[in-house]
């Protein structure tokens, strides 16, 4: 199968720096779907919350979702809310899609420390924004894809579990 392949998950997750990994690994492109989003708006993220709304932004994801779907031989890194609107989660039916799972906990841990401005968590308790959000989206991530477990592995080392499934469903 050389359809698009595609990583879901909560915010800090790993989704770019696996799908990158794995893209390597398989010799496929990779396509981060927030970049897809701000080259077509032509503003970042945070601009397009601040300046058209999270609905606006969410019109443009699934858009460019739907324009990547088409591609073969793709990896695919989702921003982590995707799923909330279904015809998203339609889209993604019966493809192949990787949730990788991380806890919490370790979500928040990895969140602090990275330089990307998460619009959804830039009121006065990010914490319990993160944990809100998480638990409102935990169900619909474990629905639509295969969870894989991050904690405590590398980007490359998620990457090369899921490649080494990708090549044996390949070989069949």
């Amino acid at each position: 199968m050389d359809e698009a392949l595609i990583l879901t998950g909560f915010m800090g997750a790993g989704k770019t720096a696996t799908g990158r990994a794995l893209s390597d690994l398989l010799g496929w492109d990779f396509v981060d779907l927030d970049e897809e989003v701000e080259a077509a708006a032509g503003k970042s993220i945070p601009a397009i919350f601040a300046e058209d709304g999270e609905a606006r932004f969410r019109d443009l994801e699934s858009e460019a979702l739907a324009g990547v779907l088409v591609r073969r031989r793709t990896v695919v890194a989702t921003g982590g809310g995707v799923l909330v609107r279904g015809e998203n989660r339609k889209l993604l039916e019966g493809r192949r899609v990787y949730y990788l799972h991380v806890s919490p906990g370790e979500c928040l841990r990895r969140l602090r420390a990275s330089p990307v401005s998460r619009p959804l968590l830039a009121g006065p308790d990010p914490e319990a924004a993160a944990t809100r959000i998480y638990q409102g989206r935990r169900a619909l991530y474990e629905s639509v894809g295969r969870r894989v477990e991050t904690e405590g592995r590398t980007p490359e080392e998620v990457a090369a579990g899921i490649a080494r499934e990708v090549r044996g469903e390949d070989a069949r």
